[in-house]
C-alpha cells in the first residue's frame, strides 16, 4: 500500500489528523528532501524509517520500491510542501503501482494553488493549472498558446525569475490583464499582491523577492 501524504506549505499546524495518523502506521517513509521532512516528523514524533525519493533518483529507484510494496510493506510519500504529484515527484511511482496492481491511496490537504487561487478575486469556475513554464526550450511556443486561453492560469514561479516573468506575460497577454500573485502562504510574511499585470511586476521590481510562488493570471475575454 502507497500513501500519498500533503504536508504544510509552511505553517506545521496545516496537516490533517488523518494524515499524522498514517505516518505513525507506514513502515517507510519517502521524503523529497530528509532534511526538510524531518522538521515535520520531528514536531510530531513520528519515528519511522526515512527514503530519499526525489526527481534526481526516482528514475533508478522506482522499481525498487514497488517490489518493497509489493512484498507487503506499506509506504507514504511526502514531498518538501504541498501535494505529491503538483509539480514534485510521485507520477512515475503511482504509475507503475497501478501497473503492478499495488493500491494507491491520495490524501486530502494542502496544495499552494488552490489558496492562491481562491484569494485571487479572479475568476475561480474554469482555470487551468500550468505549473512551471519551461525554463528555455519550448517556452515561446508555450506562451503563444496561451494568448488564446481562456480561462483562469496558474503558475509556479521562483523568486529570481518572478519579475522576467511577468514582464513576459505583459508582452503576450497585455499590461492591463488581471492577475495576483501569492507569496510564502501560511508562513509568516505571507503576501498577496492583485491588480494589472503593470502594477504587480512594477511591485515586486521594487523589493528583493524571496519564497514560493504562485502567480493567478485572468484568461483572455
Amino acid at each position: 500500500m502507497l500513501y500519498l501524504i500533503p504536508t504544510p506549505l509552511g505553517n506545521l499546524k496545516d496537516i490533517t489528523l488523518r494524515s499524522l495518523e498514517v505516518l505513525q502506521q507506514v513502515d517507510v517513509i519517502l521524503c523529497e528532501d530528509t532534511r526538510t521532512s524531518s522538521k515535520l516528523l520531528n514536531h510530531y514524533q513520528i519515528q519511522k524509517p526515512v527514503s530519499p525519493y526525489h526527481q534526481h533518483n526516482e528514475h533508478k529507484i522506482v522499481e525498487h520500491i514497488v517490489e518493497q510494496l509489493k512484498s507487503g510493506k506499506t509506504m507514504a510519500l511526502i514531498t518538501d510542501a504541498g501535494t505529491p504529484g503538483i509539480s514534485d515527484p510521485a507520477f512515475l511511482l503511482v504509475r507503475e503501482c497501478i501497473k503492478q496492481d499495488v493500491k494507491v491511496e491520495s490524501l486530502p490537504g494542502a496544495t499552494a494553488f488552490v489558496p492562491a487561487l481562491v484569494n485571487s478575486g479572479i475568476p475561480t469556475n474554469r482555470f487551468a493549472f500550468e505549473g512551471f513554464l519551461p525554463l528555455k526550450k519550448g517556452r515561446q511556443t508555450m506562451m503563444k498558446k496561451l494568448v488564446e486561453e481562456e480561462r483562469t492560469m496558474i503558475f509556479y514561479e521562483s523568486p529570481m525569475r518572478l519579475v522576467k516573468t511577468l514582464e513576459e506575460f505583459i508582452t503576450y497577454f497585455g499590461a492591463e490583464r488581471q492577475c495576483s500573485v501569492s507569496r510564502e502562504l501560511t508562513k509568516l510574511f505571507e503576501e498577496n499582491n492583485r491588480g494589472s499585470l503593470r502594477q504587480v511586476a512594477d511591485h515586486f521590481k521594487s523589493k528583493t523577492v524571496k519564497g514560493e510562488i504562485v502567480v493567478v493570471v485572468a484568461g483572455k475575454e
